[in-house]
């Protein structure tokens, strides 16, 4: 089939615009590269798929449009079909799952399309796409694995290279079904071979990758969700044929690194991407080589909000900027000032501890770090003082999870006060802090995290016997934090608190 041809020929502006080409000054001053970003989040309904659901469209007889078109969708390609249904006067049914969030199920609806919601999950929705095209006739139109939608996804590699000018060295792509892969890289490879495409995968959603692997098309039972636009199983015939002859090979990339892109395209452009939408960026900040130009497509920004403090919490380490340790220290007065001896002045960004049963304490403990290098010297210095130590930094267990449950209720535990604080978000404040407290009371719990702001939230339990506690007081006020004392609060009495002794029988 001739591609470039239907690329050339392709049916898209009536819908779509062209979108920028924007470099992403800081980001490649920082790698004296060159970052160009591809803002296909700039088109009306934030994505790039109305490309190639607008040129099938428009190719379909008017029998067909009059019957109606129908889709299996539960984000972006749905959002393309109603509009291009709703631009050429066609009627559009969407099927989505019942678990669509409501913000993208309007979004459909805004556009004219009857909504059909069923089952939870893309393939429940394939299948009663099937049933109901067979039931009225009306024509599928499909995500990624059709000659004309590819050839319209492949109109954004037309616009890279009328855009880049010759310097450009290569493509970055994002992946799911492979659609836009397909079309970026025959069009490319056609016109400028010597430009290298790459398609880009998250880690845990890499269908593609594995079937170039093994030379034919491989299915992912549980594809990780997090970059939802690209979460396919198993990758469209026709594309897979495509990215195995265009394509210069596929960069896959962790949930951390497509968090820091995220925060890379907002602070280039004030636009917040959404997770499939930042991959290209973030493979090629991967491989980045001083000197070259790469292209990568910004391929949609709609994210539903309550992602956005997850991604939030993930960029610092994504970016190689924070390490996340467990480290053992002696369950006893004055080995917490001890432990923070050993950062010296370094900021940290989160500490969870919880006093324990035994003789040792797991704390949990995360350092702004300048590089990998900086990370393993602060381990250094740790196991150097005799501290357990293991880094966690690319543990997605621990990042994801660990970090917000470290804790628990103990039997052990007496006279136990707990206050929150505001401590002021200067390197040597928790260092303060101590100097007042640690070696005379226990301190019992403690959790920190950096959110940004000028004070840090901070809640830390003591042992403090009731005939010291007017002393304690005291000592807090020397120190002069805002404090509130949340010893009654139901939260802590019902989650951290010390569990009753247990009755004999």
């Amino acid at each position: 089939m001739d591609y470039l041809a239907k690329i050339l020929n392709a049916d898209v502006y009536e819908v779509a615009s062209v979108t920028p080409l924007d470099e992403a000054a800081a980001l490649s001053a920082k790698y004296g590269c060159r970052f160009l970003l591809k803002r296909e989040d700039l088109q009306c309904v934030h994505s790039y798929k109305l490309r190639g659901a607008y040129n099938k469209m428009s190719s379909l007889p008017r029998a067909a449009l009059e019957k109606g078109v129908l889709a299996a969708s539960a984000g972006n390609h749905a959002q393309g079909v109603a509009l291009a249904a709703k631009k050429l006067g066609a009627k559009a049914t969407i099927v989505m799952p019942v678990t669509t969030p409501e913000i993208k199920v309007n979004a459909v609806r805004a556009y004219g399309a009857e909504i059909v919601q069923f089952g939870d999950g893309y393939s429940d929705c394939a299948e009663e796409a099937a049933r109901l095209v067979r039931e009225t006739g009306m024509t599928f139109i499909p995500p990624y694995d059709d000659p004309d939608v590819i050839a319209g996804q492949g109109t954004v590699g037309k616009e890279i290279l009328e855009q880049a000018g010759r310097t450009l060295t290569a493509v970055f792509v994002p992946i799911g079904g492979g659609g836009l892969a397909a079309g970026v890289s025959v069009y490319v490879k056609r016109v400028r071979p010597w430009v290298k495409v790459f398609g880009v995968e998250p880690e845990d959603s890499d269908c593609m990758y594995r079937s170039i692997k093994a030379g034919r098309r491989v299915t992912v039972e549980n594809p990780g969700l997090f970059a939802d636009g690209v979460c396919v199983k198993k990758p469209g015939e026709e594309t897979f044929r495509i990215c195995r002859e265009c394509l210069d090979g596929i960069v896959r990339v962790s949930t951390a690194e497509t968090c820091a892109a995220i925060k890379d395209v907002f602070e280039a452009t004030r636009a917040v991407c959404e997770p499939a939408g930042a991959l290209a960026l973030a493979a090629a900040k991967k491989v980045a080589k001083k000197g070259e130009t790469y292209a990568c497509v910004i391929s949609g920004a709609n994210i539903n909000f309550d992602r956005i403090r997850f991604v939030s919490e993930l960029t610092e380490t994504g970016e190689g900027r924070e390490a996340v340790f467990d480290c053992a220290i002696p369950e006893k007065p004055g080995s917490f000032k001890r432990f923070i001896e050993k950062l010296g002045r370094r900021s940290v960004t989160e500490f969870n501890y919880r006093m324990s049963e035994g003789v040792l304490a797991h704390v949990f403990v995360g350092v702004s770090v300048k590089d990998a290098a900086d990370r393993r010297a602060v381990q250094k210095s740790f196991r150097a003082a005799g501290f357990h130590c293991i880094d966690l930094s690319d543990n997605a267990l621990a990042k994801e999870h660990v970090r917000y449950m470290v804790g628990g209720r103990s039997q052990s535990i007496v006279n136990e006060v707990v206050h929150a604080f505001e401590f002021p978000e200067r390197p040597g404040a928790l260092m303060d802090f101590l100097s007042v407290i640690a070696g005379r009371w226990n301190i019992s719990l403690f959790h920190y995290r950096n959110h940004g702001s000028d004070h840090g939230k901070v809640l830390a339990g003591f042992q403090v016997p009731k005939d010291e506690r007017d002393e304690f007081r005291k000592a807090l006020d020397e120190i002069g934090y805002a404090y509130e004392d949340v010893t009654d609060d139901p939260a802590y009495k019902y989650f951290l608190g010390a569990r009753p002794a247990r009755k004999r029988v």
